[in-house]
């Protein structure tokens, strides 16, 4: 990365990593842009700091540096000056976009207390905007009614689970937040938008009673779920909101990130002086081009995501008949946010 400092920093897209899973499918590769899927993916990490999984840049004159590598050269120009003084070199954010053919294995993440004491890592926090749900499509998002952990062990032992499981139908654009402890598994046939903090922390809970590729049972975390999960019921868990053509309308705003969505049809200028942090748009549907002082315009298009240095501070988009993005950035943040 010799004298990159004399060129500008651009919007940036990267390389998609991609994961096989026994629960994924073909939706991606077929509906998405993901060409070069294999078979079965269920998750395209689109934008990763996760360390083993870093995402790759795909083009402009930073292509084939790493994410790590971009932060360590450009540091808060990149993503944000607060941001880079907490989080160091480590992205904070991970964007994936899921497809489901099967159910996930119900599970549970830790918050960053847990995290760090246990793992020297930090929680994980997630949100999810349905994209795409077939016909009767459902996930499970926490309980149906307050429960304790004797009782949660004795339904669990008798594979009775379900009975106290809270199942939510869902359709496009509906939006959930995953805090940590809450019990959740995703359904069959849903394609989804998944903004979380950067760990790969799950402690799996039940599988189905399902085998891996090697023919064997998957592992089970029990112990630290049974720590970690939050037993009570909740009166609503989806995010309720109400879109706005043409206008930014906000979906979730915690420490550790904050989500809006778009839908629009005409230019849209959008100014972030207001913020120190990088922005992340993902594509859900339609195509839009950005454009921003000094380069030339970034195409972004259903199932791709880009992300915009925190030193361009204003840009338009033009979308290129309606299209919908989700707009993710991080405010100032609290000391619970720290590196583990």
């Amino acid at each position: 990365m010799e004298c990159v400092m004399e060129h500008k920093l651009y919007p940036l897209k990267f390389k998609p990593i991609y994961k096989q899973v026994i629960w994924g499918g073909e939706r991606l590769r077929e509906a998405y842009g993901k060409t070069n899927a294999p078979e079965k993916t269920g998750e395209s990490w689109e934008i990763s700091g996760v360390e083993g999984n870093l995402s790759v840049v795909s083009d402009g004159f930073l292509k084939g540096n790493n994410l790590e590598e971009l932060i360590e050269v450009y540091m808060g120009d990149l993503i944000g000056d607060s941001v880079y003084e907490q989080h160091g070199l480590r992205f904070p954010v991970l964007v994936k976009l899921i497809h489901s053919s099967a159910d996930l294995s119900i599970q549970v993440h830790p918050d960053n207390e847990y995290a760090r004491r246990e793992h020297g890592g930090s929680g994980k926090t997630e949100m999810w905007y349905i994209m795409e749900a077939g016909k009767g499509a459902r996930l499970i998002t926490g309980f149906s009614r307050d429960i304790d952990r004797r009782l949660f062990m004795e339904k669990l032992n008798a594979r009775s689970l379900e009975e106290i499981l809270n199942f939510e139908q869902v359709k496009s654009g509906d939006v959930l937040f995953i805090p940590p402890g809450r019990i959740h598994a995703i359904g069959p046939g849903i394609v989804l938008a998944e903004i979380q903090q950067t760990s790969d922390i799950t402690y799996r809970i039940y599988d189905w009673d399902r085998t891996g590729p090697d023919g064997k049972p998957r592992e089970l975390h029990l112990e630290h779920a049974l720590n970690v999960l939050d037993y009570k019921a909740y009166p609503s868990y989806k995010t309720e909101y109400s879109m706005v053509r043409n206008s930014s309308v906000n979906l979730v705003d915690c420490p550790w990130f904050t989500s809006q969505v778009m839908d629009f049809d005409q230019p849209v200028d959008k100014d972030f002086n207001f913020i120190d942090s990088f922005v992340i748009y993902v594509c859900t549907e339609g195509q839009v081009e950005l454009w921003y002082p000094g380069g030339d315009p970034v195409s972004v298009r259903m199932g791709e995501s880009l992300l915009v240095p925190a030193v361009l501070k204003e840009l338009t988009l033009v979308p290129r008949g309606r299209s919908i993005l989700l707009e993710v950035y991080m405010k100032l943040n609290s000391p619970d946010n720290l590196p583990g």
